[in-house]
């Protein structure tokens, strides 16, 4: 079993940051990869940041320059700095592990989410 909590969602203007961290806790695997993705109104869930266990790090496109994703003291714990928001930065926001089993199988698991709005 794991169990993610996640924290800072919001209400933010335009322009403004918000920073969110998520700690998994259960059983964990040596090799896996948290991360956050998203999904706004009317749209698919989508690829925000995500980070594995040797820092291989990647963004969604829609995010490049304004967000940075990293881990913290805790191999478990993962933060989103969120900078620059935008109206389109609106969504819930889903924290999520993968447990790597092998290089064919890998076990997601994912948070209750974190609403984030950005309006003005």
């Amino acid at each position: 079993q794991v169990h993610l909590v996640e924290s800072g969602g919001g209400l933010v203007q335009p322009g403004g940051s918000l920073r969110l961290s998520c700690a998994a806790s259960g059983s964990i695997f040596s090799l896996n990869t948290m991360g956050w993705y998203r999904q706004g109104p009317g749209k698919e869930r989508e690829l925000v940041a995500d980070i594995t266990s040797t820092y291989s790090i990647r963004y969604g496109d829609s995010v490049k320059g304004r967000f940075t994703i990293s881990r913290g003291n805790a191999k478990n714990t993962v933060y989103l700095q969120m900078n620059n928001l935008k109206p389109e930065d609106t969504a819930v926001y889903y924290c999520n592990i993968a447990n790597i089993a092998g290089p064919q199988y890998a076990a997601d698991y994912w948070g209750q989410g974190t609403q984030v709005t950005v309006s003005s």
